[in-house]
């Protein structure tokens, strides 16, 4: 059963090739670490801060290019773990068809971010066991 989650926070360091966002249990008390590369992070951390890009970066370009296309992307989840790496898939719905389009969790989030509402992030049970 995937369990429902919001981005809690993001940590952008000018210091440190790795930066890293926090998913958090809605309603609940389980927290979700993810590392997560710098351009994401930017991105992630820029809708946050509703800084508006002068021309469309790649994630909006994404929203953008599926809109066009008489798509929209309904939610994002975060689906296995294998050998230390998560995961995820965009939920893009065209028509009466559901797609699952496999894509990296950061990448997923970022989308997330980029609707508003933010759009509905679930993290499957058995990752959450996995990451104890």
């Amino acid at each position: 059963m995937p369990v429902l989650m919001e981005l809690s926070r993001v940590i952008v360091s000018d210091l440190n090739d790795q930066q890293a966002m926090y998913l958090r249990e809605v309603g609940g008390t389980r927290t979700f670490p993810i590392l997560i590369g710098q351009f994401e992070a930017q991105s992630i951390n820029r809708q946050l801060l509703e800084e508006e890009p002068f021309r469309p970066m790649t994630h909006q370009l994404l929203k953008n290019v599926v809109a066009a296309l008489g798509g929209a992307i309904e939610e994002v989840m975060i689906t296995e773990m294998k050998e230390h790496t998560y995961f995820a898939v965009l939920k893009v719905r065209i028509g009466d068809t559901v797609h699952d389009i496999d894509c990296r969790p950061s990448d997923a989030i970022a989308m997330a971010v980029h609707y508003s509402p933010t759009l509905p992030i679930y993290v499957a049970e058995k990752v959450l066991a996995e990451v104890g």
